[in-house]
């Protein structure tokens, strides 16, 4: 059974910095596989696609983040990562790991870590 798990989310201060961690355990040696990318959900808004690491290397991210966030993996850890810098008050919301293959019809979501950011 695939578990995604993030951690390192929490409060952060204005300009400040976090790093997420999300841990795919249960998903073997073919973790290289999956796209991986971070959502993120804020207070009454609809869930985001933040960034996304395709297979082949090629990242995007939501306009408001570029230059700022970073998404990479470490595929013999079974982690992805998101290096959040410069963070802004709307950067708070829930933010969600994903590791999707569609030539496997695999889809998984981890349970979601709260990023606050407070001047």
């Amino acid at each position: 059974q695939v578990q995604l798990v993030e951690s390192g989310g929490g409060l952060a201060h204005l300009g400040g910095s976090l790093r997420l961690s999300c841990v795919a355990s249960g998903i073997g040696s073919i973790f290289h596989i999956y796209d991986v990318a971070w959502y993120r959900q804020g207070p009454g808004k609809e869930r985001e696609l933040v960034a996304i690491l395709v297979r082949g290397g090629q990242r995007n991210y939501v306009d408001s983040v570029k230059g700022r966030f970073t998404i990479s993996r470490d595929n013999t850890k079974n982690t992805v990562y998101l290096q959040m810098n410069s963070l802004k008050s709307d950067d708070t919301a829930v933010y969600y790991c994903n590791c999707k293959s569609a030539s496997l019809g695999a889809d998984y979501w981890g349970q979601g870590t709260q990023v606050t950011v407070s001047s």
